[in-house]
Protein backbone atom coordinates (compact mmCIF):
# COMPACT_ATOMS: atom_id res chain seq x y z
CA UNK A 1 0.00 0.00 0.00
CA UNK A 2 2.94 2.46 0.64
CA UNK A 3 4.48 1.51 -2.17
CA UNK A 4 1.84 2.13 -4.40
CA UNK A 5 1.07 5.64 -2.49
CA UNK A 6 4.72 6.63 -3.10
CA UNK A 7 4.46 5.87 -6.92
CA UNK A 8 0.98 8.03 -7.10
CA UNK A 9 2.93 10.72 -5.59
CA UNK A 10 5.51 10.29 -8.00
CA UNK A 11 3.20 9.97 -10.94
CA UNK A 12 1.78 13.52 -10.21
CA UNK A 13 5.46 14.72 -9.75
CA UNK A 14 6.13 13.30 -13.30
CA UNK A 15 2.78 14.70 -14.84
CA UNK A 16 3.19 16.76 -17.81
CA UNK A 17 2.96 20.16 -17.36
CA UNK A 18 -0.17 22.12 -18.36
CA UNK A 19 0.30 23.74 -21.81
CA UNK A 20 1.54 27.13 -22.49
CA UNK A 21 -1.77 28.70 -22.84
CA UNK A 22 -2.46 27.84 -18.82
CA UNK A 23 1.06 27.66 -17.66
CA UNK A 24 0.49 31.23 -16.32
CA UNK A 25 -2.61 30.00 -14.33
CA UNK A 26 -1.00 26.96 -13.17
CA UNK A 27 1.65 28.73 -12.09
CA UNK A 28 -0.07 31.08 -10.01
CA UNK A 29 -2.49 28.93 -8.32
CA UNK A 30 0.06 26.42 -7.39
CA UNK A 31 2.25 28.93 -5.55
CA UNK A 32 -0.63 30.41 -3.44
CA UNK A 33 -1.54 27.06 -2.61
CA UNK A 34 1.52 26.35 -1.43
CA UNK A 35 1.64 29.78 0.96
CA UNK A 36 -1.72 29.58 2.31
CA UNK A 37 -2.17 25.65 2.70
CA UNK A 38 -0.17 23.23 4.77
CA UNK A 39 -0.77 20.61 1.97
CA UNK A 40 2.14 18.90 0.67
CA UNK A 41 3.14 20.36 -2.72
CA UNK A 42 1.70 16.75 -4.72
CA UNK A 43 -1.55 17.74 -3.57
CA UNK A 44 -1.07 21.69 -4.27
CA UNK A 45 -0.05 20.86 -7.78
CA UNK A 46 -2.51 18.55 -8.62
CA UNK A 47 -5.53 20.87 -7.13
CA UNK A 48 -3.90 23.66 -9.65
CA UNK A 49 -4.06 21.62 -12.22
CA UNK A 50 -7.35 20.90 -12.16
CA UNK A 51 -8.59 24.56 -11.61
CA UNK A 52 -6.38 25.78 -14.59
CA UNK A 53 -7.62 23.62 -16.54
CA UNK A 54 -11.12 24.01 -15.50
CA UNK A 55 -10.33 28.08 -16.31
CA UNK A 56 -8.76 27.40 -19.78
CA UNK A 57 -12.02 25.20 -20.91
CA UNK A 58 -14.25 27.98 -19.46
CA UNK A 59 -12.16 31.12 -21.49
CA UNK A 60 -11.73 28.77 -24.47
CA UNK A 61 -15.74 27.95 -24.79
CA UNK A 62 -17.00 31.53 -23.64
CA UNK A 63 -17.52 33.51 -26.88
CA UNK A 64 -18.22 36.63 -24.51
CA UNK A 65 -14.36 36.43 -23.07
CA UNK A 66 -12.74 35.40 -26.56
CA UNK A 67 -14.55 38.42 -28.11
CA UNK A 68 -13.45 40.97 -25.28
CA UNK A 69 -9.69 40.84 -26.49
CA UNK A 70 -8.99 40.04 -22.71
CA UNK A 71 -8.72 36.80 -22.36
CA UNK A 72 -5.69 36.35 -20.18
CA UNK A 73 -7.27 38.93 -17.41
CA UNK A 74 -10.56 37.18 -17.88
CA UNK A 75 -8.79 34.14 -16.87
CA UNK A 76 -6.69 35.64 -14.21
CA UNK A 77 -9.71 37.08 -12.59
CA UNK A 78 -11.37 33.56 -12.83
CA UNK A 79 -8.57 31.36 -11.46
CA UNK A 80 -8.33 33.74 -8.50
CA UNK A 81 -11.66 33.54 -8.09
CA UNK A 82 -11.47 29.88 -8.12
CA UNK A 83 -8.75 29.52 -5.18
CA UNK A 84 -10.74 32.14 -2.99
CA UNK A 85 -13.76 29.55 -3.09
CA UNK A 86 -11.36 26.40 -2.26
CA UNK A 87 -9.07 28.28 0.40
CA UNK A 88 -12.32 29.25 2.05
CA UNK A 89 -13.63 26.00 2.22
CA UNK A 90 -10.04 25.20 3.38
CA UNK A 91 -10.03 27.73 6.18
CA UNK A 92 -13.20 26.54 7.44
CA UNK A 93 -12.24 22.87 7.76
CA UNK A 94 -14.54 20.08 7.12
CA UNK A 95 -17.13 19.90 9.88
CA UNK A 96 -17.16 23.82 9.17
CA UNK A 97 -16.65 23.61 5.61
CA UNK A 98 -19.97 21.08 5.65
CA UNK A 99 -22.48 23.08 7.69
CA UNK A 100 -21.38 26.32 5.36
CA UNK A 101 -21.93 24.00 2.08
CA UNK A 102 -25.02 22.49 3.58
CA UNK A 103 -26.46 25.86 4.97
CA UNK A 104 -25.78 27.79 1.48
CA UNK A 105 -27.35 24.95 -0.83
CA UNK A 106 -30.55 24.66 1.71
CA UNK A 107 -31.34 28.68 1.46
CA UNK A 108 -31.27 28.04 -1.84
CA UNK A 109 -33.51 25.09 -2.21
CA UNK A 110 -35.83 26.33 0.66
CA UNK A 111 -38.55 27.54 -1.14
CA UNK A 112 -38.70 24.73 -4.21
CA UNK A 113 -38.50 21.62 -2.06
CA UNK A 114 -42.11 21.13 -1.75
CA UNK A 115 -44.71 21.66 -4.50
CA UNK A 116 -46.39 25.31 -3.92
CA UNK A 117 -49.76 23.84 -2.92
CA UNK A 118 -48.20 21.66 0.01
CA UNK A 119 -48.19 23.54 3.53
CA UNK A 120 -45.59 22.25 5.74
CA UNK A 121 -43.53 23.68 8.18
CA UNK A 122 -40.37 24.60 8.50
CA UNK A 123 -39.17 21.82 10.20
CA UNK A 124 -40.92 19.88 7.29
CA UNK A 125 -39.01 21.29 4.81
CA UNK A 126 -35.79 21.17 6.36
CA UNK A 127 -36.09 17.38 6.70
CA UNK A 128 -36.91 17.13 3.10
CA UNK A 129 -33.60 18.95 2.32
CA UNK A 130 -31.64 16.71 4.20
CA UNK A 131 -33.12 14.27 2.20
CA UNK A 132 -33.00 16.10 -1.28
CA UNK A 133 -29.07 16.92 -0.34
CA UNK A 134 -27.73 13.44 0.48
CA UNK A 135 -28.44 12.80 -3.28
CA UNK A 136 -27.47 15.91 -4.75
CA UNK A 137 -23.51 15.40 -3.21
CA UNK A 138 -23.54 12.29 -4.89
CA UNK A 139 -24.39 13.86 -8.14
CA UNK A 140 -21.89 16.25 -7.63
CA UNK A 141 -19.07 14.33 -6.80
CA UNK A 142 -19.94 12.13 -9.99
CA UNK A 143 -19.64 15.66 -12.27
CA UNK A 144 -16.63 16.52 -10.44
CA UNK A 145 -14.92 13.32 -11.45
CA UNK A 146 -16.35 13.72 -14.92
CA UNK A 147 -15.38 17.08 -15.80
CA UNK A 148 -11.79 17.04 -14.17
CA UNK A 149 -11.04 13.01 -15.74
CA UNK A 150 -10.67 11.51 -12.56
CA UNK A 151 -11.35 7.61 -11.86
CA UNK A 152 -14.81 6.59 -10.90
CA UNK A 153 -13.09 5.43 -7.11
CA UNK A 154 -11.71 9.27 -6.38
CA UNK A 155 -12.61 10.43 -3.17
CA UNK A 156 -11.07 13.47 -1.44
CA UNK A 157 -9.01 12.00 1.16
CA UNK A 158 -7.12 15.07 2.57
CA UNK A 159 -8.59 18.65 3.43
CA UNK A 160 -7.09 20.82 0.42
CA UNK A 161 -9.29 17.96 -1.87
CA UNK A 162 -12.40 18.31 0.28
CA UNK A 163 -12.25 22.26 -0.03
CA UNK A 164 -12.06 21.92 -3.65
CA UNK A 165 -14.96 19.45 -4.17
CA UNK A 166 -17.27 21.23 -1.68
CA UNK A 167 -16.04 24.58 -3.37
CA UNK A 168 -17.11 22.77 -7.13
CA UNK A 169 -20.29 21.72 -5.45
CA UNK A 170 -21.47 24.80 -4.74
CA UNK A 171 -20.30 26.20 -8.00
CA UNK A 172 -22.14 23.42 -9.60
CA UNK A 173 -25.32 23.90 -7.53
CA UNK A 174 -25.37 27.26 -8.52
CA UNK A 175 -24.71 27.35 -12.24
CA UNK A 176 -27.69 28.24 -14.44
CA UNK A 177 -29.60 26.04 -16.70
CA UNK A 178 -31.02 27.45 -19.92
CA UNK A 179 -35.01 27.13 -20.16
CA UNK A 180 -37.20 27.84 -22.59
CA UNK A 181 -38.36 31.48 -23.71
CA UNK A 182 -34.69 32.60 -22.78
CA UNK A 183 -34.72 31.90 -19.11
CA UNK A 184 -32.64 30.25 -16.88
CA UNK A 185 -32.31 28.34 -13.19
CA UNK A 186 -30.17 27.31 -11.00
CA UNK A 187 -29.40 23.95 -11.08
CA UNK A 188 -29.55 22.98 -7.47
CA UNK A 189 -33.66 24.35 -7.95
CA UNK A 190 -34.15 22.52 -10.69
CA UNK A 191 -33.09 19.13 -9.12
CA UNK A 192 -35.08 19.97 -6.20
CA UNK A 193 -38.26 20.52 -8.13
CA UNK A 194 -37.94 17.22 -9.29
CA UNK A 195 -37.07 15.56 -6.24
CA UNK A 196 -40.32 17.58 -4.42
CA UNK A 197 -42.61 16.02 -7.67
CA UNK A 198 -41.42 12.64 -6.90
CA UNK A 199 -42.53 12.22 -3.52
CA UNK A 200 -45.33 10.31 -2.50
CA UNK A 201 -48.22 11.61 -1.05
CA UNK A 202 -47.79 10.32 2.21
CA UNK A 203 -44.24 12.50 2.34
CA UNK A 204 -45.92 16.01 2.20
CA UNK A 205 -48.20 14.72 5.48
CA UNK A 206 -47.01 17.53 7.88
CA UNK A 207 -47.45 15.93 11.25
CA UNK A 208 -46.36 18.34 13.55
CA UNK A 209 -49.37 20.62 12.19
CA UNK A 210 -51.66 17.78 12.04
CA UNK A 211 -51.31 16.99 15.66
CA UNK A 212 -51.33 21.04 16.32
CA UNK A 213 -54.84 21.22 14.06
CA UNK A 214 -53.62 24.58 12.73
CA UNK A 215 -52.08 25.76 9.07
CA UNK A 216 -50.95 28.99 10.30
CA UNK A 217 -47.35 29.12 8.55
CA UNK A 218 -48.81 30.34 5.23
CA UNK A 219 -46.40 30.13 1.88
CA UNK A 220 -46.27 34.10 1.68
CA UNK A 221 -44.61 34.06 4.96
CA UNK A 222 -42.70 30.66 4.82
CA UNK A 223 -40.84 32.49 1.73
CA UNK A 224 -39.72 35.19 3.99
CA UNK A 225 -37.86 32.60 5.76
CA UNK A 226 -34.05 34.17 5.44
CA UNK A 227 -30.84 32.65 4.72
CA UNK A 228 -29.70 33.19 8.16
CA UNK A 229 -32.57 31.52 9.35
CA UNK A 230 -32.08 28.30 7.49
CA UNK A 231 -28.04 28.45 8.42
CA UNK A 232 -28.86 28.90 12.33
CA UNK A 233 -31.18 26.05 12.04
CA UNK A 234 -28.42 23.89 10.28
CA UNK A 235 -26.00 25.05 12.82
CA UNK A 236 -28.14 24.05 15.44
CA UNK A 237 -28.76 21.06 14.58
CA UNK A 238 -25.11 20.15 14.34
CA UNK A 239 -23.35 18.82 17.84
CA UNK A 240 -20.91 21.16 19.93
CA UNK A 241 -17.65 21.07 18.96
CA UNK A 242 -14.77 21.74 21.23
CA UNK A 243 -14.06 24.71 18.88
CA UNK A 244 -17.60 26.04 19.90
CA UNK A 245 -16.65 25.29 23.47
CA UNK A 246 -13.46 26.94 22.76
CA UNK A 247 -15.16 29.97 20.99
CA UNK A 248 -18.18 30.19 24.31
CA UNK A 249 -15.23 30.73 26.87
CA UNK A 250 -13.01 33.05 24.85
CA UNK A 251 -16.16 34.93 24.91
CA UNK A 252 -16.89 34.67 28.52
CA UNK A 253 -13.64 35.45 29.41
CA UNK A 254 -13.53 38.64 27.35
CA UNK A 255 -17.08 40.14 28.97
CA UNK A 256 -15.14 39.16 31.94
CA UNK A 257 -11.99 41.03 31.16
CA UNK A 258 -14.22 44.12 29.99
CA UNK A 259 -16.33 44.11 33.36
CA UNK A 260 -13.18 43.49 35.42
CA UNK A 261 -11.29 46.95 34.13
CA UNK A 262 -14.88 48.45 34.34
CA UNK A 263 -15.34 48.49 30.68
CA UNK A 264 -19.44 47.86 30.38
CA UNK A 265 -20.32 49.85 27.46
CA UNK A 266 -17.54 47.92 25.51
CA UNK A 267 -19.25 45.03 26.83
CA UNK A 268 -22.48 46.15 25.87
CA UNK A 269 -21.16 46.84 22.10
CA UNK A 270 -19.54 43.70 22.04
CA UNK A 271 -23.07 41.89 22.66
CA UNK A 272 -24.63 43.45 20.44
CA UNK A 273 -21.96 42.86 17.60
CA UNK A 274 -22.17 38.77 18.67
CA UNK A 275 -26.39 39.59 17.38
CA UNK A 276 -24.48 40.66 13.79
CA UNK A 277 -26.84 43.98 14.33
CA UNK A 278 -25.98 46.91 11.96
CA UNK A 279 -24.61 49.64 13.32
CA UNK A 280 -27.61 52.16 12.77
CA UNK A 281 -29.38 49.35 15.32
CA UNK A 282 -25.97 49.49 17.53
CA UNK A 283 -26.56 52.97 18.08
CA UNK A 284 -30.44 53.48 18.25
CA UNK A 285 -29.76 50.51 21.17
CA UNK A 286 -27.31 52.25 22.94
CA UNK A 287 -28.73 55.84 22.26
CA UNK A 288 -25.70 56.65 20.69
CA UNK A 289 -24.31 59.26 17.93
CA UNK A 290 -22.50 57.68 14.62
CA UNK A 291 -18.77 59.62 16.17
CA UNK A 292 -19.54 58.18 19.60
CA UNK A 293 -20.15 54.73 18.54
CA UNK A 294 -17.18 55.12 16.36
CA UNK A 295 -15.29 56.07 19.62
CA UNK A 296 -16.52 53.21 21.40
CA UNK A 297 -15.58 50.83 18.70
CA UNK A 298 -11.97 52.22 18.70
CA UNK A 299 -11.69 51.69 22.31
CA UNK A 300 -13.22 48.34 22.30
CA UNK A 301 -10.39 47.31 19.43
CA UNK A 302 -7.83 48.54 21.78
CA UNK A 303 -9.22 46.28 25.06
CA UNK A 304 -10.07 42.95 22.28
CA UNK A 305 -5.75 43.41 21.11
CA UNK A 306 -4.59 43.55 24.46
CA UNK A 307 -6.89 40.57 25.65
CA UNK A 308 -6.24 38.47 22.28
CA UNK A 309 -1.53 39.21 22.68
CA UNK A 310 -1.63 39.54 26.02
CA UNK A 311 -4.11 38.70 28.45
CA UNK A 312 -5.49 35.31 27.40
CA UNK A 313 -3.19 34.74 24.22
CA UNK A 314 -2.96 31.23 24.62
CA UNK A 315 -6.40 30.68 24.68
CA UNK A 316 -7.14 32.96 21.77
CA UNK A 317 -4.29 31.29 19.93
CA UNK A 318 -5.97 28.03 20.66
CA UNK A 319 -9.31 28.79 19.70
CA UNK A 320 -7.76 30.07 16.13
CA UNK A 321 -5.57 26.87 15.95
CA UNK A 322 -2.75 29.23 15.81
CA UNK A 323 -0.83 28.54 19.26
CA UNK A 324 2.80 28.01 19.98
CA UNK A 325 2.35 24.22 19.19
CA UNK A 326 1.12 24.81 15.51
CA UNK A 327 3.89 27.49 15.06
CA UNK A 328 1.05 30.40 15.26
CA UNK A 329 -0.96 29.11 12.44
CA UNK A 330 1.58 29.86 10.23
CA UNK A 331 2.62 28.04 6.40
CA UNK A 332 5.92 26.69 6.77
CA UNK A 333 6.86 29.47 4.20
CA UNK A 334 4.94 32.16 6.70
CA UNK A 335 6.99 30.48 9.61
CA UNK A 336 10.52 30.89 7.78
CA UNK A 337 9.75 34.40 7.03
CA UNK A 338 8.50 34.84 10.64
CA UNK A 339 11.42 33.50 12.10
CA UNK A 340 14.03 35.44 9.34
CA UNK A 341 12.45 38.90 11.24
CA UNK A 342 12.93 38.20 14.63
CA UNK A 343 16.29 39.65 16.62
CA UNK A 344 18.32 37.01 18.05
CA UNK A 345 16.87 38.14 21.83
CA UNK A 346 13.34 37.19 20.21
CA UNK A 347 14.77 34.10 18.70
CA UNK A 348 15.64 33.31 22.70
CA UNK A 349 12.47 34.21 23.78
CA UNK A 350 10.68 32.02 21.32
CA UNK A 351 12.97 29.58 22.31
CA UNK A 352 12.52 29.21 25.74
CA UNK A 353 8.50 29.51 25.16
CA UNK A 354 8.80 26.22 23.05
CA UNK A 355 10.70 24.97 25.46
CA UNK A 356 7.85 25.60 27.95
CA UNK A 357 9.73 27.38 30.71
CA UNK A 358 8.18 29.33 33.07
CA UNK A 359 7.46 33.47 32.35
CA UNK A 360 9.55 34.14 35.68
CA UNK A 361 12.00 31.84 34.63
CA UNK A 362 12.47 33.06 31.15
CA UNK A 363 12.25 36.80 32.27
CA UNK A 364 15.38 35.77 35.09
CA UNK A 365 17.21 33.99 32.03
CA UNK A 366 16.77 37.18 30.03
CA UNK A 367 17.47 39.61 32.61
CA UNK A 368 14.37 41.85 32.24
CA UNK A 369 10.90 42.10 34.48
CA UNK A 370 8.04 40.09 33.97
CA UNK A 371 6.15 43.00 32.42
CA UNK A 372 9.07 43.47 29.60
CA UNK A 373 9.12 39.63 29.58
CA UNK A 374 5.00 40.10 28.71
CA UNK A 375 5.07 43.30 26.37
CA UNK A 376 8.09 41.89 24.40
CA UNK A 377 5.82 38.66 23.91
CA UNK A 378 2.55 41.03 22.93
CA UNK A 379 5.65 41.96 20.26
CA UNK A 380 6.44 38.74 18.75
CA UNK A 381 2.89 37.15 18.81
CA UNK A 382 1.56 40.83 16.90
CA UNK A 383 4.32 40.22 14.02
CA UNK A 384 3.26 36.61 13.53
CA UNK A 385 -0.36 38.00 13.32
CA UNK A 386 0.52 40.55 10.80
CA UNK A 387 2.28 37.61 8.60
CA UNK A 388 -0.78 35.20 8.89
CA UNK A 389 -2.98 38.15 7.90
CA UNK A 390 -1.40 39.49 5.23
CA UNK A 391 -0.45 36.41 3.35
CA UNK A 392 -3.61 34.48 4.07
CA UNK A 393 -6.31 37.23 2.81
CA UNK A 394 -4.19 40.01 1.38
CA UNK A 395 -5.17 42.50 4.20
CA UNK A 396 -3.30 44.71 6.00
CA UNK A 397 -2.29 44.03 9.85
CA UNK A 398 -5.57 42.87 11.05
CA UNK A 399 -6.81 44.52 14.11
CA UNK A 400 -10.62 44.26 13.01
CA UNK A 401 -13.22 42.98 15.37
Amino acid sequence: MHKLQCANVVSLFQREKPSNGVEAIFQILFQELQEATRAPASQCRAVADRLSEEVSRICSESQRIQASGEVETWSTTLARHRLKQCLKYYELGSHRGRIELHSTLSAVVYRYITPPQVQSSYQARLTLIEDFLQGFYIESMNAFRRENQLPATYRPRTLLELAEYMAFTERYGKRRIPLPGRRSQQLIILRAQTFSQQQPPETMVDIEQAAEGSLNEGDSSRSLVSMPQVREQMVAQEPELQEDTLRNTVIAELMNYLEERQQQDCADYFALRLKDLPTSEIEEILGLTARQRDYLQQRFKYHLIRFALSHQWELVHQWLEADLERNFGLTPQQWQQFIDRLTPRQQDLLAHKQSGMADNAIAQTLGITPTQLQKQWSKLLEQAWEIRNNLVSGAGTSTDE
